[in-house]
């Protein structure tokens, strides 16, 4: 395998090693992962191969984002499924709908500014799940000990206990904010 198709991260086969995970490259080396032993192997000359598949695009003339933001949209549309973004917004209070958060800046003469409910609720919803991930990539994290952990744990839960203010706004309970973390 030569040292160019090489990227930090990538799963890669050593066939006395086995699976590894790329964790730095040099100019003619990488250093890689095997079964937590680190080891420096030369990708040419050791039999390293991808653990996983790759693809190459040639002559594509957009951004590889775009590419597949296209793609996906034409698989969607090809399928004829159609993509909601109210699946938030089923969880706003029923006398929220076509609300709005208005904020009324202390100088008079400025202008107000007015956020529909909805959009306000996507981020709150957003939040809350963004905290949620959070929360479950430091309780599986496997290098912090368990006192970082629960320091870690004792942050997100003040911030959930914070983001109380806006239970109001949500329809049921089980979506809802505990300041004792979810």
């Amino acid at each position: 395998m030569k040292i160019q198709s090489l990227t930090i991260g990538l799963s890669v086969r050593h066939p006395q090693y086995g699976l590894g995970i790329v964790k730095s490259i040099s100019e003619q080396t990488a250093e890689v992962r095997f079964n937590d032993i680190m080891r420096t192997v030369d990708p040419e000359m050791s039999g390293l191969v991808p653990a996983e598949p790759g693809m190459t695009v040639t002559g594509l003339d957009q951004s590889l984002k775009q590419f597949v933001e296209e793609t996906v949209e034409s698989v969607i549309q090809k399928l004829g499924v159609e993509i909601s973004d109210d699946s938030t917004v089923t969880e706003l209070g029923a006398r929220w709908q076509k609300g709005k958060v208005v904020l009324h800046p202390s100088d008079p003469t400025l202008q107000t500014k007015e956020v529909p409910l909805e959009v306000f609720f996507h981020k709150i919803v957003g939040v809350r799940n963004q905290l949620r991930v959070l929360e479950q990539k430091v309780n599986a994290h496997t290098v912090l000990t368990d006192a970082d952990k629960v320091e870690m744990q004792q942050y997100i839960t003040r911030c959930y206990g914070s983001l109380t203010t806006f239970n109001i706004l949500f329809k049921t309970k089980e979506g809802q904010f505990s300041s004792k973390g979810e």
